[in-house]
C-alpha cells in the first residue's frame, strides 16, 4: 500500500488535471483522511506548486464547519501534499437525478450557506460545481461541505480579475468572459445552476462544450431558462429565483449566497412539503385541542 508521509492511502477519490485525492488512513489518530497530492508533471513548476500549496493555506485559514479543514502539509519525493478532512457521504453529483425537490431544495440551500462561510472569509470559490460541494453524512439533516480551492481568490483581489477559470457550465458570464473583475454573486450565480441541475437532472443551458457553451450564453438571457416541471412538492416562486440567480446582469441577483439559500428556504417552508402531506396551522392546532377536550369533558359527563 502506497505511503506519503505516515498516511496509507486507501482510495482514490477523484483526479484531476494538476492533483489527485485519495482518501487515506492515518494510524497515529485511528482515523480516515483525505489527502489531495500534486501531479507528477507539475511537482517540479515552481508557479503550479505555489498555487497548490496556497490552496492548503487557504482552506486552514477558513475556521468553518461548511469548509474542509487542513491538518497537515507534507512533501514527499519531491511532490507536495495536504491532508484534509474526510467527509463521508459522498458529492452533491451523486445526488444529481436523483432527488426529491424537497430534497433539492435542502441541498441546493445548505450548498448556499458553505459557499457564504466562504464569503465571510473574504474568499470567492470560482468553481461551484456539484464535484465540489461534498456531502457530510454524520450529520441530520445532512449537511453540505465545500472543498477544492484551487481556484479560489481573495475577495479583494477578484475586483480587479479578469483571468478567466473555472468550469464553463456553472461559470457566470462576468467570470467565463472576463470582462471584469467580479465578487461573490458568480458563485451565487454557478449555485443557480447547481440548483436547477438538482431539480431537473440537467444543466439549465445544455451539456455543450465550453466554446459553444459560451456562444449560447452571449445570445440567451435568464428568462429563456426551461420551465422547472411542477411536480408535486416544487414550491411555487422558485423558476423566478433561478432566473435571478441566473442573470447575465450580476446587479440582478441576489446579493449574497444566504440571501438566495434564505429565498429557497423559504419557498420550500411556504409550499415545499412533498406531496400527500400538509403543515398543520396554529388554527388547526387549536381546533384539534378543543376537540379533544369536549370529547374528554362528554366521556366523563356520560360516565357519571
Amino acid at each position: 500500500m502506497q505511503k506519503l508521509g505516515r498516511y496509507l492511502l486507501e482510495d482514490r477519490l477523484g483526479a484531476g488535471s494538476f492533483a489527485t485525492v485519495w482518501r487515506a488512513y492515518d494510524p497515529e489518530f485511528d482515523t480516515d483522511v483525505a489527502v489531495k497530492v500534486l501531479a507528477d508533471n507539475w511537482a517540479s513548476n515552481a508557479d503550479v506548486r505555489e498555487r497548490f500549496l496556497a490552496e492548503a493555506r487557504l482552506l486552514r485559514r477558513i475556521s468553518s464547519p461548511r469548509v474542509v479543514r487542513v491538518h497537515d502539509v507534507g512533501v514527499q519525493d519531491d511532490r507536495p501534499y495536504f491532508v484534509m478532512d474526510y467527509v463521508r457521504g459522498g458529492t452533491l453529483a451523486e445526488r444529481i437525478g436523483h432527488c426529491r425537490p424537497a430534497e433539492a431544495l435542502h441541498l441546493a440551500a445548505e450548498a448556499g450557506y458553505a459557499v457564504q462561510a466562504l464569503h465571510d472569509a473574504g474568499v470567492v470559490h470560482r468553481d461551484i460545481k456539484p464535484s465540489n460541494l461534498l456531502l457530510d453524512a454524520g450529520r441530520t439533516p445532512t449537511a453540505v461541505v465545500v472543498a477544492d480551492l484551487g481556484s479560489a481568490k481573495q475577495l479583494a483581489d477578484a475586483s480587479g480579475l479578469t483571468v478567466t477559470t473555472g468550469t464553463p457550465a456553472y461559470m457566470a458570464p462576468e467570470q467565463a468572459y472576463g470582462t471584469g473583475g467580479f465578487d461573490g454573486r458568480a458563485d451565487v450565480y454557478a449555485l443557480g445552476v447547481v440548483t436547477y441541475e438538482l431539480l431537473t437532472g440537467r444543466k439549465p443551458f445544455g451539456p455543450a462544450g465550453p466554446l459553444t457553451l459560451m456562444t449560447q450564453r452571449a445570445s440567451k438571457s435568464s428568462s429563456s431558462l426551461p420551465t422547472i416541471p411542477r411536480e408535486p412538492g416544487v414550491p411555487d416562486g422558485i423558476d423566478a429565483l433561478l432566473r435571478t440567480a441566473l442573470s447575465m446582469d450580476p446587479e440582478d441577483r441576489p446579493r449574497t449566497a444566504r440571501a438566495f439559500a434564505d429565498a429557497l428556504l423559504s419557498r420550500e417552508g411556504r409550499e415545499g412539503a412533498p406531496a400527500g402531506s400538509s403543515r398543520p396551522t396554529h388554527l388547526v392546532i387549536w381546533l384539534s385541542a378543543v376537540a379533544l377536550y369536549l370529547a374528554t369533558a362528554t366521556a366523563t359527563w356520560l360516565v357519571r
